[in-house]
């Protein structure tokens, strides 16, 4: 469960960005959307969703963008570029692209992240220092790294290494640790790398893989970051040669949704060729799905199956547009899936963004899962907060069951920009009088 996500210097994010989805407090009503966590005694309380609102190039994609990319470079354990390239969010194998572009004294670009899983509470910060905006071959370093398990130090690298509360690691340590405890901690002193994390290397190598491997797990099977709509591509497990392939589920949910044709399956002609999605049409055979459905329920096919993983593993789906093409109603089943205590049993969680207004519900959404997002039209730096900073009294106060979508409209909450493009066809059609 992630519990909340913070960046520093991450392209229009000059200032800390604090995305929290820690339950504000004094906040009433909608108890259904908050999930629990036993941790020994100690109960942690998360937000099951919340909803980005902001105008376009305001910055909500880089907060999607900025968790896709620490998730990318814990996972790879160093801050070289990837040689592979990322096609939804090139900054996580192109890390010149991280620093905030109006930055030219070299400001370290910092990540925090503080999730549960496996009855343990992490929190793991990086600062990096990773030169100015697309300065290529810049000499990077890690300048600070920090883990805690449980709100216990367990080691802090700033730049040189310190470590702390070993009674927990000895539970999850690799074999031998006990008996060489002071050599395996002067051994890592010694052997920390610039651009390494040591999580990944000399952490996960010495003291605790299984600790590591939790964190990591966790990374790669629930934190379910999409950057951009059309990276949602589901594919099935299992597809042999001319065979079709179906899925009970989504087929079900499929026609609710509205396909047009009696059946949705995948079909392989060659077993060493990806499946792809074919409309089955009774005695007519069949099509590509491409060809005959619309584009809205070939990304809801895509995308529901990442939702039913989410809910079944108690996974965090992060996904940046997620009303394109697909009709508000489905959307908000959806949601109110998420919110359902008898069908969200794994504590899964879903964070968005949308320019849709049907969200800015006070019967769907708790104030602190509104977020917004908003950029200063002179340092083109952005802004985060919720709905829930607002406070319950003054000119723009927020109150519990107040009209959320109309104040927004008249700029009560600000996140919201004038567009009018009167001006420019007025000069186009004045400039073709002129000829």
């Amino acid at each position: 469960m992630l519990l909340e996500f913070r960046t520093k210097n991450f392209k229009s994010f000059q200032d800390e960005l604090i995305f929290s989805l820690t339950p504000a407090p004094k906040q009433k009503g909608l108890d259904y959307s908050l999930l629990k966590e036993k941790n020994g005694s100690k109960e942690y309380k998360g937000l099951s969703s919340a909803v980005i609102y902001g105008p376009n190039a305001s910055g909500k994609t880089n907060i999607i963008g900025a968790m896709d990319v620490l998730k990318s470079i814990i996972l790879r354990g160093h801050i070289r570029n990837e040689d592979k390239k990322s096609k939804s969010n090139a900054a996580a194998s192109t890390l010149e692209l991280i620093p905030n572009s109006a930055d030219k004294s070299k400001t370290p670009v910092d990540f925090s992240i503080k999730f549960t899983d496996s009855g343990l509470m992490f929190e793991y910060k990086l600062s990096l220092d990773l030169g100015s905006f697309l300065e290529e071959g810049y000499n990077r370093k890690v300048l600070s790294e920090v883990l805690r398990v449980n709100e216990k130090l367990i080691f802090s690298r700033n730049p040189s290494l310190d470590l702390g509360d070993t009674n927990l690691i000895r539970k999850y340590a690799i074999n031998g640790f006990e008996e060489n405890e002071n050599s395996v901690r002067n051994l890592a002193k010694k052997n920390l790398i610039d651009d390494e994390l040591f999580l990944m290397n000399g952490f996960k190598a010495m003291f605790s893989l299984k600790l590591v491997n939790i964190i990591t797990n966790w990374l790669e099977d629930k934190f379910m970051v999409f950057c951009r709509a059309d990276a949602l591509q589901a594919r099935p497990s299992t597809s042999k040669k001319d065979t079709i392939y179906i899925n009970t589920t989504i087929n079900d949910a499929a026609r609710i949704f509205g396909i047009n044709s009696n059946a949705l399956g995948y079909h392989s002609s060659d077993e060493d060729s990806e499946p792809k999605l074919y409309s089955i049409l009774d005695n007519k055979g069949i099509v590509q799905a491409d060809s005959f459905e619309s584009f809205g329920t070939i990304r809801f096919v895509n995308m529901f199956p990442i939702v039913i993983d989410a809910l079944l593993s108690g996974g965090t789906l992060v996904i940046d547009e997620f009303d394109a093409s697909l009709h508000p109603m489905a959307l908000m089943s959806i949601v109110n899936i998420f919110h359902n205590d008898d069908l969200n049993t794994q504590n899964a969680q879903l964070i968005f963004n949308t320019h849709n207004p049907i969200f800015l519900n006070s019967n769907l959404f708790r104030r602190d899962e509104i977020k917004f997002v908003e950029r200063d039209e002179e340092t083109f730096s952005s802004i985060h907060y919720s709905l829930s900073d607002f406070g319950t009294s003054g000119e723009k106060a927020v109150r519990q069951g107040g009209d959320y979508m109309k104040n927004y409209f008249i700029s009560q909450y600000g996140a919201i920009k004038d567009v009018d493009f009167t001006s420019v066809f007025e000069k186009l059609l004045e400039t073709r009088r002129e000829l």
